[in-house]
């Protein structure tokens, strides 16, 4: 395959996830804003949206400070932002008719009619009027892609490229996600114990204010694996109360979570071998490490230690493997 089109074919895919990503965490922000918070809260809540992103600067230098309306608009709307909304799908679907000969008639028409319909929902104010109806539905034209391109596809290289793609950016986006909600909740990403929150937990009742305390923690983590689709998953594979060390493990080491760090490098992997080259020994060589370290790590010794300096130097191996992928197979970044 010639390698402009493998790299059409990589960023189709990883745009449509990152436009994925970014409507999962803006419509659970957006719910989770509607709960009783102070002004720091909220600002804070908004400023992580920021932070997953790394858009801080950038959004700081269009606005002086951190509002819901000022943020959604950034994030769904903006064209000079590279993660919002429009930009992943206009991206995505340029991508898409770069290699049109490539793609099924059905995954082009997918692609293009998304883009065409979110051009409509930005024109007549769907994101103002009802954001939880338009983040649903960008979630929905995503699954769309995604269920078009497994259910019409050759399974050959294009559609190998396209899952690296895919599951790259979602690995990616899963780290971001865990790293920012963590970090946010005591300032150094580590969570507290399972006896630390029992601690937590009588002190609470003991001073008669605990009950807050729990509920807002309990949202905070629900809504952490809302976003990436797994409060159903969590319940059934613990059954018990939402935890913080059972979030991280379910996130990062759990086999049969879509969106876990193991599922997605696992996928990342066994598609890098079906398209190896002579080039790309070392990049398989890495992603097997890395998936390797996932399928038999434990979350003790992640967080012992420390779950922020885990994540970060997870995110720096996903972003070199994206690097090597580019060298390897597809069109060399511009240095």
């Amino acid at each position: 395959m010639l390698s402009r089109t493998a790299d059409n074919l990589f960023w189709m895919c990883r745009y449509t996830e990152r436009a994925e990503n970014t409507a999962r965490m803006l419509d659970v922000n957006l719910q989770m804003s509607l709960l009783p918070q102070d002004a720091q809260t909220r600002e804070g809540s908004w400023n992580a949206v920021l932070r997953i992103s790394e858009l801080q600067g950038l959004y700081h230098a269009k606005h002086a400070v951190i509002s819901p309306q000022d943020v959604l608009q950034y994030m769904v709307r903006d064209p000079e932002n590279p993660s919002s909304i429009y930009t992943c799908m206009r991206a995505a679907r340029e991508n898409a008719r770069a290699v049109r000969g490539s793609l099924t008639t059905e995954v082009w028409e997918t692609y293009n009619t998304t883009w065409l319909e979110l051009l409509k929902h930005l024109h007549t104010g769907l994101l103002e009027r009802n954001p939880g109806e338009f983040f649903e539905w960008v979630k929905f034209r995503s699954h769309l892609a995604r269920g078009v391109t497994i259910g019409t596809m050759l399974e050959d290289e294009a559609l190998y490229f396209l899952r690296i793609g895919m599951h790259l950016e979602r690995a990616d986006n899963t780290a971001r996600m865990l790293d920012v909600k963590f970090h946010e909740r005591d300032g150094n990403g580590a969570p507290p114990s399972g006896s630390q929150q029992q601690q937590q937990q009588q002190d609470g009742r003991a001073d008669g204010n605990g009950s807050g305390g729990l509920q807002s923690e309990f949202y905070r983590w629900s809504a952490l694996l809302s976003s990436v689709s797994g409060l159903e998953i969590y319940r059934k594979v613990y059954r018990d109360v939402i935890t913080p060390d059972r979030v991280a493990e379910l996130l990062i080491l759990h086999p049969d979570m879509p969106r876990s760090l193991l599922a997605s490098m696992r996928e990342v992997s066994e598609d890098l071998a079906r398209v190896s080259n002579q080039r790309s020994t070392e990049t398989q060589r890495r992603a097997g490490m890395l998936c390797a370290e996932l399928q038999f790590g434990r979350v003790e010794d992640i967080l012992h230690s420390g779950l922020h300096q885990y994540l970060e130097h997870f995110l720096d191996r996903i972003n070199d493997l994206g690097n090597r992928i580019s060298q390897d197979f597809l069109v060399p970044l511009s240095a």
